[in-house]
């Protein structure tokens, strides 16, 4: 896998229309996640800690329209090693929407 595809990330909405980020694993634990929405621009900004932020751009009308509604959103953070069909969830946790 490429350093770009460790960049990729996708957004799920399950059947109660709850939004979760799923991206690869960035060192260090996060500290106080938060993100910032810009529906206008169909993007946000996902700051793991005080210092990292990670830009997410193009995404999806449903995800934004989700995270729009809610005060939290759940971001998994998948180990960069696949084992099998599956990667192993590193770090699972809600960061305040803004």
């Amino acid at each position: 896998m490429s350093a770009d595809e460790f960049d990729t990330f996708d957004f799920v909405v399950n059947e109660e229309d709850e939004a979760m980020l799923l991206l690869y694993a960035r060192e260090g634990e996060p500290q106080d996640p938060r993100i910032e929405l810009d529906i206008e621009n169909k993007s946000a900004v996902l700051f793991r800690t005080p210092e990292e932020a990670i830009d997410l751009q193009d995404i999806p009308a449903e995800a934004l329209d989700s995270m729009a509604d809610a005060d939290k959103l759940l971001v998994c953070e998948l180990a960069r090693e696949e084992k099998g069909d599956d990667s192993d969830i590193v770090y699972a946790y809600e960061a305040d929407i803004d």
